[in-house]
């Protein structure tokens, strides 16, 4: 929900994301829409999303294990994170899930099969593991799963550790 109180929705059935206002039923196309597929037009399982100041909406696409921005009024989303196939390199992302974005436009990734969340600094062309990536396991650097995040004013991030049945909270200023 963005702060006009327009309710946003992804539909991984019909490969879209949509705005709704108070008493609306059809809503407002604001991504996808065009199918599934790896087109920068169309999206693939829209996870979860995130809508920013400006109303851009960030849509993780958990099946092209991608994470893309849509500008307001855009027809078409541009790769601000993963896009490489699925993976554990730096550009990869493995079923991205939960996304995060701070007012700096610095975007946070639960990077589910990684076990891993990730932080792509806007532009950059490879991520930094924030949390997890060590492995399988209930270690207080370790993920398994993780479907959730998101970040405080204070620059701790927090993570919905599925497999572990926990929320893991890492200081980014500490931890790294």
């Amino acid at each position: 929900m963005d702060e006009q109180r327009y309710l946003y929705v992804s539909d991984w059935y019909a490969n879209e994301v949509r705005r709704y206002k108070f008493g609306e039923n059809n809503g407002t196309l604001v991504a996808g829409g065009n199918g599934g597929g790896v087109g920068l037009n169309q999206l693939s399982y829209p996870a979860h999303l995130f809508v920013d100041r400006d109303h851009s909406v960030y849509v993780s696409e958990w099946t092209n294990h991608r994470v893309t921005k849509w500008n307001k009024g855009a027809k078409e989303g541009i790769v601000v994170a993963g896009g490489q196939g699925a993976g554990s390199a730096l550009t990869q992302l493995n079923y991205p899930v939960g996304i995060f974005v701070d007012t700096l436009g610095t975007l946070y990734v639960a990077d589910e099969a990684n076990n891993r969340a990730m932080r792509w600094t806007q532009g950059a062309t490879q991520g930094t593991v924030i949390a997890g990536g060590n492995g399988l396991g209930a270690g207080a650097n370790q993920l398994i799963s993780p479907m959730g995040l998101s970040v405080d004013r204070h620059g701790n991030v927090y993570v919905a550790d599925c497999r572990n049945d926990r929320i893991q909270r890492f200081d980014l200023e500490k931890d790294l």
